[in-house]
C-alpha cells in the first residue's frame, strides 16, 4: 500500500464585513472587504467580540491614515495560520494585542521592559512583516490600526500580537484585557508598584482610570481620590475603589492645591489617565515631596510635548510613562485572564453597553457624549 501525503488546504482570501473609516470623524461604513490569507508567522482570526477604546476614538478624529479599519481591543478564534506558526492552531481562543512580544529582541529578553523592538506599536497602517495591508476593497488597500484592526469579522495579525487564552474564558468579557483594563491594573501594580496604606489620586475616570483605582484598592491603598469634570462619574467610581471624588469645576482653588491640602502635603502616587499633557504638571504638583510618583497613561489628542518646572524633580518627584501597564502580553495576560476567572479582578462592571456590529457607530456616539465606559461590539454568530 503506497503512502499518501495529505496536504492541508492553503488558506484563501475571505470576503467579510468590516466597519471602514473613510475620513476623520466620519461615520464608519459597513463594507465588504477582502482579507488576505495569513503570511509567514501570521494568523487569521475570526473576531468574536471587540470594544471601542479611547485611542481608537482619538485616532478616528485625527487626520491620520484613511481609509482604515480601527479596533484593537478584541477576542476571537484562530481561523487559519501562516507558514512557520507553531504556537497557534485553528480553533484556538485568543486575545489580540496592540504591542507584541517577540521574546527575542533586547527589550523582550531584558526582563525590564515590554517595549518589543520587533512588534512594537505600529503607526503606519500596515503589517509589521512586509509593510503591506491584508485588507482591500476592489484591489485598493484598506489600512490597519495598531496592526490589529478588529472592527472586521476577520482580521490578520502577527502571531506575536496574539495571546492564547483558556477556551473556558468568556470572549465577550475578556476582550477588555487586551488593552484598557490591563493597562490600568498594570500601571498600578507594575509601573507604580503601589504599596499598602498609600494615598493615590487619579485624573480621569474612564476605563483606564477606574482600572488604576481597582489595582490600587487591591494593593490596599488607604485613600483613592478620583478627579473628573463629569460629576456623573463620581458615584459609579466607588464600585471600583474610589474613596473620594473631586470635580475641578466645583473647587475655588487649583485642583492640585486642593489635593495637597486634603492629603497633608500631596499624594504618594498620581495617575494621568486623560490624555492631556497639560495635566501632567498638575499631577506632578499633586504628589508629595521626596517620593511622589506620577504615572502618565493617556494618549494626547494634541500637544504631545510635556513641560514641567525642574523644581518639581529637584524635590524628589518622579514622572514615569506606561505602555500597556508594563505587561509583557504573551507572558503576563494569561495570568490576568485566570485572575478574572477566579473573580479576583473586575471586568464585567466596565461593560456599560453591548452593541451589535452593525450599530458600531452608536459606540462612537456614546463615547463622544461621555456616556459609556466600554461598549462591547458583538460580531454576528
Amino acid at each position: 500500500m503506497s503512502n499518501i501525503n495529505i496536504i492541508a488546504p492553503r488558506p484563501h482570501v475571505i470576503t467579510c464585513k468590516a466597519a471602514v473609516a473613510w475620513g476623520a470623524g466620519e461615520p464608519l461604513v459597513m463594507e465588504q472587504v477582502e482579507v488576505s490569507p495569513p503570511q509567514a508567522m501570521e494568523i487569521r482570526i475570526q473576531v468574536v467580540s471587540t470594544s471601542l477604546c479611547r485611542s481608537d476614538f482619538t485616532a478616528w478624529q485625527s487626520h491620520a491614515i484613511f481609509p482604515r479599519i480601527f479596533g484593537h481591543e478584541a477576542s476571537g478564534i484562530v481561523e487559519s495560520v501562516g507558514q512557520g506558526v507553531t504556537e497557534f492552531k485553528e480553533g484556538d481562543h485568543v486575545l489580540t494585542v496592540f504591542t507584541g512580544e517577540c521574546m527575542q529582541c533586547r527589550q523582550c529578553t531584558s526582563g525590564k521592559s515590554n517595549i518589543c523592538e520587533v512588534l512594537g506599536l505600529e503607526r503606519r497602517g500596515v503589517m509589521h512583516s512586509d509593510q503591506k495591508t491584508r485588507f482591500s476593497i476592489n484591489g485598493k488597500p484598506i489600512y490597519h490600526y495598531c496592526a490589529v484592526s478588529s472592527f472586521s469579522e476577520y482580521t490578520v495579525v502577527h502571531s506575536g500580537c496574539a495571546v492564547k487564552v483558556s477556551p473556558l474564558a468568556p470572549l465577550e468579557k475578556i476582550c477588555l484585557l487586551s488593552c484598557g483594563v490591563a493597562a490600568g491594573l498594570g500601571a498600578a501594580w507594575n509601573v507604580a508598584d503601589i504599596c499598602k496604606g498609600s494615598t493615590v489620586v487619579i485624573f480621569g475616570l474612564g476605563t483606564v482610570g477606574l482600572s488604576v483605582a481597582q489595582g490600587a484598592k487591591l494593593r490596599g491603598a488607604s485613600r483613592i481620590i478620583g478627579v473628573d469634570t463629569n460629576p456623573e462619574k463620581g458615584e459609579n467610581a466607588k464600585a471600583f475603589g474610589i474613596t473620594e471624588f473631586l470635580d475641578p469645576n466645583d473647587c475655588n482653588e487649583p485642583i492640585q492645591q486642593v489635593i495637597k491640602r486634603i492629603t497633608g502635603g500631596g499624594a504618594d502616587y498620581s495617575f494621568e489617565c486623560i490624555g492631556d499633557t497639560r495635566m501632567i504638571t498638575t499631577a506632578l504638583q499633586s504628589c508629595c515631596d521626596g517620593w511622589g510618583l506620577t504615572v502618565t497613561l493617556g494618549v494626547p489628542k494634541e500637544k504631545p510635548e510635556v513641560t514641567a518646572h525642574y523644581g518639581l524633580f529637584l524635590t524628589g518627584r518622579t514622572l514615569k510613562g506606561s505602555l500597556f501597564g508594563g505587561w509583557k502580553p504573551k507572558s503576563d495576560l494569561p495570568s490576568l485572564v485566570e485572575k478574572y476567572m477566579k473573580k479576583e479582578i473586575q471586568i464585567d462592571e466596565f461593560i456599560t453597553h453591548n452593541i451589535p456590529f452593525e450599530d458600531i457607530n452608536k459606540a462612537f456616539n456614546l463615547m463622544r457624549e461621555g456616556r459609556c465606559l466600554r461598549c462591547v461590539i458583538h460580531m454576528p454568530k
